[in-house]
């Protein structure tokens, strides 16, 4: 029997939510969504998931706001989080914006590289 990884997805686009799930569906992953921050947390507290991607720009709790809660909490800080994001921002500029919280452990330009998010979610889940 395989183990299957988790993956919480977090846009506020619904394509994107759709694409992404299919995409980590197609490559063995088990998914589960949430349109924005303040949903991703409660996501994450019940479902558990072994990574997270987290769209940066989003009404009401950015993707920054939401990474500093998670990162805050006891029970799902050493879940790993790759930023999916659009903005132009360099990743130093982003990096900036945490304001003294450790680095996210991915980054992802939108659109998306398919190919290199598995890897880096693959590399993550299994630490090598």
């Amino acid at each position: 029997m395989s183990i299957t990884n988790k993956v919480l997805i977090v846009d506020d686009e619904e394509d994107v939510l759709i694409y992404l799930t299919a995409l980590f569906r197609e490559h063995g992953f088990e998914t589960v969504t949430a349109e924005d921050g303040n949903s991703a947390l409660l996501v994450a507290k019940v479902e558990k998931p072994d990574i997270i991607t987290l769209d940066i720009t989003m009404p009401e709790q950015s993707g920054i706001k939401t990474y500093r809660i998670l990162k805050d909490d006891d029970e799902l800080n050493a879940i790993p989080i790759i930023f999916v994001t659009a903005i132009g921002d360099s990743v130093g500029v982003i990096k900036k914006q945490l304001d003294g919280y450790p680095d996210p452990e991915g980054f992802i330009g939108k659109p998306i590289e398919h190919d290199k998010l598995i890897q880096m979610a693959r590399r993550l889940v299994t630490g090598s």
